[in-house]
């Protein structure tokens, strides 16, 4: 039997450089600028059109999760890492064979209220959720069912 594939992802974003209303607005975004490995490789080969996103707001006086969103794209490559006036270009990366990866995002809604980490870092249940672990600081993560309910159980 195999592992049951992640469904539930958590997405950090700075809300002065793209917020959930600046998603809102534009209905969805291709979710651009990641250079770190591993959360590439989420977004390349864990998620699917249709998978569930917590929108964080990170680097800010309350980070926490603040909407929902969902995956409206397969993976395809980020066309920044190509670009030489990008802050996200990347000299290694060619078209015939890109590092780097992104999904588009798609508005679902905002929450009523901030899910602050604090309040995340306080539930036993989320002890082991990769975004209240120390020394954490990826800005694409998988989210498990229970914690996907869970928090979703807070709002």
């Amino acid at each position: 039997m195999s592992p049951a594939r992640i469904s539930h992802w958590l997405m950090k974003s700075e809300p002065d450089t793209f917020s959930i209303d600046d998603l809102k607005a534009r209905g969805s975004e291709p979710w651009d600028g990641v250079r770190n490995y591993q959360a590439r490789n989420f977004m390349r080969d864990g998620m699917r059109v249709g998978d569930g996103v917590f929108f964080y707001h990170s680097n800010c006086a309350e980070p926490g999760i603040v909407g929902l969103a969902k995956v409206a794209s397969e993976a395809y490559p980020d066309p920044s890492q190509f670009d030489p006036k990008s802050d996200y270009f990347d000299p290694g990366a060619s078209r015939e064979n890109p590092r780097w990866m992104l999904v588009d995002v798609a508005f679902v809604r905002k929450l009523k209220r901030t899910i602050t980490l604090k309040e995340l870092q306080a539930l036993p249940s989320l002890a082991e959720m990769a975004l209240v672990r120390k020394g954490n600081r990826l800005s694409v993560m998988p989210v498990t069912a229970s914690e996907w309910k869970t928090i979703l159980g807070l709002e």
